[in-house]
């Protein structure tokens, strides 16, 4: 028996008691939203001063650059996602 009853209209294929864990969703995104800025940054200035024929490549550099400005998009907008919802359900 339940203590309480569901928030919204459940569709069946998930367990009833599953729930996201806000606090280390809320923690992950603090401490990897500044790491890939940081990545980011350092990918791109390793891209702006290296050689031409050096190794690794600009281009591979700039790879780097790009998929982590890509994760810290997705950090940053699961951040705020997380302090959302902390913020209406807790």
């Amino acid at each position: 028996m339940r203590a309480t009853a569901p928030r919204r209209w459940r569709s069946g294929s998930e367990p009833a008691t599953a729930r996201s864990d806000l606090k280390l969703r809320l923690l992950l995104s603090l401490t990897f939203t500044p790491f890939f800025a940081l990545c980011t940054a350092g990918f791109a200035v390793l891209a702006a001063r290296a050689a031409p024929d050096g190794a690794p490549s600009r281009g591979t550099l700039i790879g780097f650059a790009v998929a982590c400005a890509v994760l810290t998009v997705v950090a940053l907008v699961d951040l705020l996602v997380v302090l959302h919802r902390r913020q209406t359900e807790l």
